[in-house]
């Protein structure tokens, strides 16, 4: 079996390279020509998978590596016999991190207390569970929505739209939909952004789309929107800069990209060819993983930003926003887009949360309980 893999994709060559031959490419520059004697393919987010790459050619299985599935044609795929998968809740918690500390800077940058503060959640999947989870261990009120959900589950849990426009954060965690009972495609538009609570602050890291990128940029100009956290756009991978200059946290793409998640995707899309290739998985990523960059740290809550200085230490988010901003000095669409696509090519290796041991400097029940449920292991803890 020969494979072509996203040069993306963590240990790409290692996993897949027990099931045949591998190849490399770029996820922009995967096109049909490379396709010619490939019978699986093994991509990201960035690769669109469409009759245009796949007509023709061998290949038989598709894997994304993500949880988002958008820019793949499943209907196409079902309807030539080509078998796919995902990696759904693959990098849940990588962006639960990423929303974590985007929340804890904007508390430090902007004096707020998120502790009495209300978090809109729209799209509780995998990724809004987590989201919420880890609002809620910051002491966040959290109101989720979920129609998909709602119409299944019943109950109370999820809140129609209008109770979310009264929160004072909001944050996207749905699927690109342009069609059907749910469309999410310009979700958060010109009479959404108008509805909501005045200053209030918004987050997507969901999909560029979702989120009209004009609309927002106006609300922003004119104050009815306080501050945004930003990782995806419209246009990807050239957004707009001014929108750029104007977001409170700009990021290129890399929510669900800590090196935990990518590792996991790598794993259930092998699992999962394994499977349809009737063959027991025996690649285990763990031997390989690196030890974590920060495996311990002492935390005084005595001291004032204690817990921001905990996340930060483990994700420092103002990093990721530095380098992003470095587009603004790129001259035309084109370089623009390399640059994009360069720090999400060369991302610093970023671990979860749950890697670190966290040692309380004197026992503090109340930091602990924040800590340990954003994911933190804490030791001395009581009373």
């Amino acid at each position: 079996m020969r494979i072509l893999v996203d040069e993306n994709v963590p240990y790409g060559r290692e996993a897949f390279g027990t099931l045949g031959g591998v190849v490399t490419a770029h996820g922009r520059a995967i096109c049909r020509g490379m396709l010619a004697d490939v019978d699986a393919l093994v991509v990201r987010s960035i690769t669109k998978v469409n009759a245009d790459l796949l007509e023709g050619t061998p290949v038989r299985f598709v894997g994304t590596c993500t949880i988002g599935e958008d820019h793949v044609d499943k209907a196409w795929l079902a309807a030539n016999g080509v078998a796919f998968s995902s990696a759904p809740g693959c990098n849940a918690n990588s962006v639960g991190d990423y929303i974590t500390a985007a929340l804890l800077t904007l508390e430090q940058r902007l004096g707020l207390d998120l502790s009495s503060m209300s978090l809109g959640v729209v799209g509780v999947g995998n990724v809004g569970t987590k989201v919420a989870a880890k609002a809620s261990a910051l002491g966040m009120t959290c109101v989720l929505n979920d129609p998909p959900r709602q119409e299944r589950e019943g109950g109370d849990a999820f809140r129609p739209l209008s109770d979310i426009l009264a929160c004072d954060i909001i944050t996207f965690h749905v699927p690109l939909e342009k069609a059907g009972a749910h469309p999410t495609f310009h979700l958060c538009d010109k009479r959404l952004l108008a509805a909501m609570k005045p200053g209030v602050i918004v987050l997507n890291s969901s999909r560029g789309p979702v989120v009209d990128n004009a609309a927002l940029k106006a609300a922003l100009a004119d104050g009815r929107v306080r501050a945004a956290v930003l990782d995806v756009w419209e246009g990807e991978p050239a957004p707009d800069l001014e929108l750029v200059a104007a977001a409170a946290i700009a990021t290129p793409h890399i929510a669900g990209y800590s090196f935990d998640g990518k590792v996991n995707g790598t794993r259930q899309v092998y699992e999962a060819l394994c499977r349809a290739r009737g063959l027991l998985p025996e690649w285990d990523p763990m031997p390989l993983l690196p030890p974590p960059d920060c495996p311990e740290l002492t935390v005084d809550p005595r001291v004032p930003g204690a817990l921001f200085g905990a996340v930060n230490a483990v994700y420092d988010i103002s990093a990721d926003d530095a380098r992003m901003r470095g587009i603004l000095a790129q001259e035309g669409r084109e370089a623009q887009a390399a640059w994009f696509d360069r720090l999400r090519k060369e991302y610093p290796r970023r671990r979860e949360f749950f890697n670190t041991r966290v040692q309380m400097a004197v026992p503090d029940a109340g930091m602990a309980g924040k800590l340990g449920g954003l994911g933190f292991a804490v030791t001395n803890a009581a009373k």
